[in-house]
């Protein structure tokens, strides 16, 4: 039961951003695992778990193995957090400002993070444009793009 439950373990944080045990424990418990704290204490030993930042600012557990991922993750978001001065859509396009000398770093890391609704970005100096397929696109990872950096 034990290594089923630690299975479950790495399959949820691997799936879900979960910040406490407690939120741990009522996800085992939605997946037929009854665990104390002091038992899920003891897997997160076990298992190695580390808590590392989430895109929210707080942070959430992981495993040693998707450590260098979210290291890089975290890289991409601090280069975001230190070059971006605003954020604007034009229907199907968004318009990235930075500070001087900085686009090509930031686009680089909008490219790492990956999102799945971008088509493509070009960088100058201090601005980047990223297309989308639509206005509704551009809006939504906006908003999303919006949110990491505050």
């Amino acid at each position: 039961m034990k290594y089923k439950r630690q299975s479950k373990i790495l399959e949820l944080i691997g799936a879900f951003d979960i910040y406490t045990q407690d939120e741990l424990a009522d996800r085992l418990g939605r997946n037929g695992f009854t665990a104390t704290q002091a038992t899920i204490s003891r897997d997160i030993k076990e298992l190695k778990l580390l808590k590392v930042p989430a895109s929210n600012g707080q942070y959430k557990y992981a495993s040693a193995n998707s450590q260098d991922e979210d290291r890089a993750n975290v890289k991409f978001l601090n280069i975001l957090n230190e070059t971006i001065i605003a954020i604007q859509t034009a229907k199907n396009l968004m318009v990235v400002k930075t500070h001087t000398g900085m686009a090509q770093a930031a686009a680089a890391a909008v490219d790492a993070i990956d999102f799945p609704e971008i088509i493509g970005t070009v960088a100058g100096d201090d601005t980047i444009f990223i297309a989308f397929a639509s206005d509704e696109n551009a809006e939504v990872t906006a908003q999303k793009l919006g949110k990491m950096i505050r």
